[in-house]
């Protein structure tokens, strides 16, 4: 199973406002096989020395520099920890403390040092989940499953999951005859799959609610409808698995998880782009860096796509968004590009943490912008 962290708006919030002069941003591919774990603890560590050493040759001081490694060492050595991994693992630290997010995606290793922690690679795990959820809902049986990219199908245990139909409605088979007077035939048996869907959603919302993960419904008619319109879960899918998972394997079904949720992103994203497209003649959108950050400055910024792995250093004027691009990364300067996502998320703007090939004009950026600037 997947042991993940995907950030809260709160949890960006606090990140991307959060200031000290050694900010140090890691992240690094992991693995949730526990047996396989050790490469990544080398990583971190090997990362979290680089940073540090970053630190040293600024002549940054020393106290801060030492607690800042009792915090790296002290994750490294946390057996616990590593026990529960998911694809990748975000790693945000000061001399205060460290922060981490085991994320379901995979991100390139990287190391930031700065007075800001750099955030597009966890955004990611905000922007398209690689994860989802699959309910097999039939008459007779339902199961919850985890499904990831590259880990088997994960059953889920669900307290208070009814077993079938007629358990969840007190019967011993969803044929029992009504009293008279009382709901009986097709049109009783309706009500019984409505109680019976009703009672799955309230057992498996707990589980699911604030995972953020697409739900994916997979069942035949008509309990796929039924279990739809009382449904309160808002991520679950429109495009479901048809038929009856009863017989499907759950490598069968994670299988057909995987062409839905590139559907359900790659639509999102085309949404965008023609959105963007639409209003570039409108000078209400934008591909070029300095624009782009004057207009996050301003609030100006309504929709950001960024390439996720490229590093722009640099620095931006604060109240006029002036860029100045520097040349080497080092404990002054920050990501640009970073730093414009920064100040749109904080004005209200929705982020999309993309690869560079999903960006109009295969660029580090583009904006769809709420008035022209």
């Amino acid at each position: 199973m997947l042991h993940i962290d995907i950030p809260t708006h709160s949890d960006l919030e606090h990140l991307l406002t959060a200031r000290a002069e050694a900010s140090v941003s890691i992240y690094l591919p992991t693995t949730p096989i526990t047996r396989e774990v050790g490469a990544s603890r080398i990583a971190l560590k090997n990362l979290a020395a680089d940073a540090l050493a970053q630190l040293r040759a600024a002549d940054h001081d020393k106290r801060e520099i030492a607690s800042l490694s009792e915090g790296f060492d002290d994750l490294i050595d946390d057996e616990e920890f590593w026990a529960h991994q998911a694809h990748s693992l975000a790693a945000f630290a000061t001399p205060a403390g460290v922060r981490t997010f085991r994320l379901p995606n995979r991100v390139a290793a990287i190391v930031e040092v700065s007075d800001r922690f750099h955030l597009k690679p966890l955004l990611r795990s905000v922007t398209f989940p690689q994860a989802a959820f699959v309910l097999a809902l039939a008459q007779a049986s339902v199961r919850l499953l985890e499904i990831s990219a590259d880990l088997p199908p994960h059953h889920v245990v669900v307290g208070d999951m009814p077993s079938d139909i007629a358990s969840a409605v007190g019967k011993s088979s969803v044929n029992d005859r009504g009293p008279s007077g009382r709901i009986q035939g097709s049109e009783g048996h309706k009500v019984r799959m409505n109680q019976f869907a009703r009672q799955v959603d309230q057992a498996i919302r707990p589980v699911v609610a604030g995972l953020d993960l697409p739900l994916i419904l997979a069942a035949a008619e008509p309990l796929d409808a039924i279990f739809r319109s009382v449904n309160s879960y808002p991520r679950l899918v429109e495009a479901g698995i048809v038929g009856n998972p009863e017989t499907t394997s759950d490598a069968d079904l994670a299988a057909a998880t995987r062409p839905i949720l590139d559907k359900l992103y790659a639509a999102d994203l085309a949404a965008v782009r023609a959105r963007l497209e639409e209003l570039r003649s409108q000078g209400r959108a934008s591909t070029d860096v300095v624009t782009v950050a004057r207009a996050a400055t301003f609030g100006a910024v309504d929709t950001l796509l960024v390439d996720i792995d490229e590093v722009v250093p640099g620095q931006i004027d604060a109240s006029t968004g002036v860029v100045t691009l520097g040349g080497d990364e080092d404990v002054v300067e920050y990501g640009v590009v970073d730093e414009i996502a920064r100040r749109a998320f904080l004005s209200g703007a929705r982020i999309l943490a993309v690869r560079r090939d999903d960006i109009p004009g295969n660029g580090s950026l583009a904006a769809i912008l709420r008035y022209p600037v």
